[in-house]
């Protein structure tokens, strides 16, 4: 359902988004990041994700977001839930003057050794791999993306699920 920018942007004042983010995970630990183009978390590097559009079932907003994320749609019985986490912004899509509130539910998708990825460059500026070693000195990695770095399952651990 397409919603006019007036209606969601009293969408945004007034109610809590609901979106999936997607904590893509390599051979080599690392997780991808992009650099994101848009309010909230414009010029913050983060992990590729979406909203849940109105009347979208979880399962096929999940194959719309990795296709538009990632380049590749997936399905969500292939990852792996990480928690539901809550992202608080001051500003928007709109503009500084209205705050953003997610909740957001965590999949971690840990690609098999030689998969890769061409991420379209629609939300992001560009892309990189990082490990969870980078994560906390480096600023311009946003503390929500730093949070699921904090729950992540070893690479071990989460194929033996």
């Amino acid at each position: 359902m397409f919603l006019g920018p007036a209606i969601f942007q009293q969408v945004v004042e007034v109610t809590p988004l609901v979106a999936i983010d997607l904590v893509v995970r390599d051979a080599h630990g690392r997780v991808l990041l992009g650099l994101r183009r848009n309010r909230p978390a414009r010029n913050f590097w983060f992990v590729p994700g979406g909203r849940i559009l109105k009347n979208e079932r979880m399962d096929n907003a999940f194959l719309r977001l990795t296709l538009e994320e990632l380049g590749k749609p997936m399905l969500r019985s292939t990852a792996r839930p990480l928690g539901v986490f809550e992202h608080i912004y001051l500003d928007s899509i709109f503009g500084e003057n209205i705050g953003t509130h997610y909740v957001v539910l965590g999949y971690l998708i840990d690609l098999p050794a030689g998969a890769s990825l061409v991420p379209p460059a629609a939300q992001h500026q560009e892309y990189r791999w990082v490990s969870p070693g980078q994560v906390e000195a480096d600023l311009s990695i946003h503390q929500y993306t730093g949070d699921y770095f904090a729950v992540l399952p070893s690479r071990s651990s989460a194929q033996e699920c």
